[in-house]
């Protein structure tokens, strides 16, 4: 699948998948239940419009992630920024932070991970 951008019920499904995969569709059905408050008809939907858009399997009835939860996340980030702020991640994070502080350590994570992410 090309698009790795999920709506999200479809975020909120995967997510218990990845958070508990590899599980038997009968436990995934009490999972969506309790998380999720969805019937059983509802889940085993679910499994079927994952496995056809290559984002889960379900084999012997375990259902387990073809994708990873990052990759998706790195997917919906980057169309948000794209979207909301024309692709600028300054302007992102400008509004992001919105007069708020971070910590020192906060400091220091965001700068080693924009300098281990700088063109060269």
């Amino acid at each position: 699948m090309e698009n790795k951008f999920l709506c999200e019920s479809d975020y909120r499904f995967m997510s218990v998948i990845w958070d508990y995969e590899p599980v038997n569709s009968t436990r995934l059905v009490e999972l969506c239940s309790e998380k999720l408050g969805w019937k059983k008809s509802t889940t085993y939907t679910m499994i079927k419009k994952m496995c056809e858009k290559g984002l889960a399997t379900s084999e012997n009835a375990v259902v387990t992630s073809l994708i990873p939860r990052e990759r998706v996340q790195a997917t919906a980030s980057e169309k948000f920024v794209e979207q909301t702020f024309g692709g600028s991640l300054p302007m992102f994070l400008t509004a992001f932070l919105g007069g708020k502080t971070i910590s020192e350590a906060e400091a220091r994570e965001l700068k080693k991970l924009i300098d281990g992410h700088k063109e060269a």
